[in-house]
């Protein structure tokens, strides 16, 4: 019970905190004129006064957070905080039901960027300006974003930060203080959104265009404004501008601290992710793009580049849109973007997956066997960069992939039997646990997710929370040994 109030106590001031969110959409509706403000003073005062009144039946709990309370604490925002969330869609969308809500701010929150939403191009800007502000906030993690205000509510923030990155790279620091490091982040974070937002305005977007798919580019997230997603712009500029951003928020954003820390460039060179992520990148375009041509789906070359450098950047980094209906294509085209996105992200970076780094381990870590078969004597370490990796970090990284692809193929299973064709229920799976977005089949980048039925859409949902919280952190909160004294 300590343990339970010791972490409400410090959830209860989350939720009151991430109440002042909805302000943003509110001033935006009410200078739009748009029709839904009510719906965030609703959500407001129902998220501020519910963590008020979590704060005062809490407030005797109050103590330095364990490293298992990081864990829960971590679950209940990722878990709770999508409810609130749903209130300003519940408002104006009175035919939604809960269930379509809570995965639409999942999805919006995880930056999975699914939607169950059609008609997006008439809805109040201020509503899809929610839903991508909440790809925003949680692209960079919620998390991060407390740890910087947490020492101001008199708790420490190092748990909470390793709890959301259970990564080979959490114990590395960029500052001497947690603090320091999440506030670095955000700043690096805020320029980068800023300056998209300004280069998609300059390109031809409306202000808020331009805003809505600032959000979600930074975020890796993929909700729009439109149901043709960035096809509706049709712009070879925009889309090369999309592409640029997607590129930068999918490499690590402590890379881009140091940089913008050290005014020196060359801090990209010692990123040992970065030259394999251009490396599978350009090699998977440049193969799409004449197997495209080869297939006779188009017929000249700078098309066939243009949709095929798109929609691979797109989907690889899980950022998502679309400017074609790639479901179209042949089948090796879309599911090669489709395996792209379990890995090509940075760690760090505010894409899915399992991330450039344990990739690039797990294919070292095969090299090494078969050097073994051959010298069985030899003493061979794995090494990222110049540094050799511990073999606890291999086999944390081994037990990463068993617990993802086991996920992958269980909850396959689940959708499968629950009525969904084997193929639609496989790439949304994938799409989910790497938090992409659009899968194939019936949930291709053209269609939504409204086709699946409530058990179908509350499977999809905790998918996305175990592909974002990187399973283990969901996962060991719902083994009965976590619960024991």
């Amino acid at each position: 019970m300590s343990q339970l109030l010791a972490v409400t106590h410090i959830f209860s001031k989350v939720l009151m905190l991430f109440a002042f969110a909805f302000l943003f959409p509110l001033g935006i509706s009410i200078v739009m004129n748009d029709g839904a403000y009510r719906v965030y003073d609703e959500a407001f005062l129902a998220t501020f006064f519910s963590g008020l009144i979590l704060w005062l039946i809490s407030r005797r709990g109050k103590r330095e957070l364990l490293t298992r309370d990081g864990f829960l604490l971590v679950v209940m925002i990722w878990t709770v905080l999508p409810v609130f969330s749903t209130i300003p869609l519940l408002a104006y969308l009175p035919d939604l039901s809960f269930t379509d809500a809570y995965f639409e701010a999942v999805s919006g929150l995880t930056a999975t960027g699914a939607t169950v939403l059609s008609g997006l191009d008439n809805l109040p800007p201020s509503i899809n300006i929610w839903r991508t502000l909440m790809h925003w906030i949680g692209g960079m993690g919620v998390i991060v974003l407390v740890v910087a205000v947490l020492p101001m509510l008199g708790v420490g923030g190092r748990q909470l930060f390793k709890a959301e990155t259970p990564t080979p790279m959490k114990d590395s620091k960029l500052t001497p203080r947690m603090a320091e490091t999440a506030k670095g982040l955000w700043q690096v974070y805020v320029m980068i959104t800023v300056v998209c937002m300004l280069s998609l305005w300059a390109g031809g977007m409306s202000g808020i265009d331009a805003m809505v798919h600032g959000f979600s580019v930074m975020a890796l997230g993929g909700m729009s404004s439109h149901d043709a997603s960035m096809a509706f712009f049709d712009s070879p500029l925009l889309e090369s501008i999309v592409m640029l951003f997607a590129l930068i928020a999918g490499i690590s954003f402590s890379t881009h601290f140091m940089a913008f820390r050290t005014r020196n460039l060359f801090t990209y060179r010692y990123d040992a992710e970065i030259r394999w992520y251009f490396t599978v990148l350009g090699v998977s375009i440049l193969g799409l793009t004449f197997f495209l041509l080869y297939k006779g789906f188009y017929l000249d070359l700078p098309e066939a580049l243009r949709h095929a450098a798109f929609n691979t950047v797109s989907v690889a980094t899980t950022l998502g849109f679309s400017t074609t209906d790639y479901n179209v294509w042949p089948y090796f085209a879309p599911l090669w973007m489709l395996f792209l996105s379990s890995f090509v992200a940075s760690s760090g970076s505010t894409g899915g997956g399992i991330k450039m780094l344990r990739a690039i381990l797990l294919y070292k870590q095969v090299y090494r066997e078969m050097v073994k078969l051959v010298h069985p004597r030899a003493e061979i370490h794995t090494k990222v960069g110049q540094q050799a990796v511990p073999n606890k970090i291999i086999y944390a990284v081994l037990a990463f992939l068993f617990i993802y692809v086991a996920s992958i193929v269980v909850l396959s299973f689940v959708l499968s039997a629950s009525g969904l064709d084997v193929f639609t229920a496989f790439t949304a799976v994938v799409a989910m646990v790497n938090n992409t977005g659009p899968g194939l089949g019936q949930v291709g980048p053209a269609s939504t997710y409204a086709i699946l039925n409530d058990f179908q859409t509350w499977v999809c949902s905790f998918a996305m929370l175990l592909g974002r919280l990187e399973f283990f952190t969901l996962l060991v909160v719902l083994t009965p040994v976590f619960w024991r004294k």
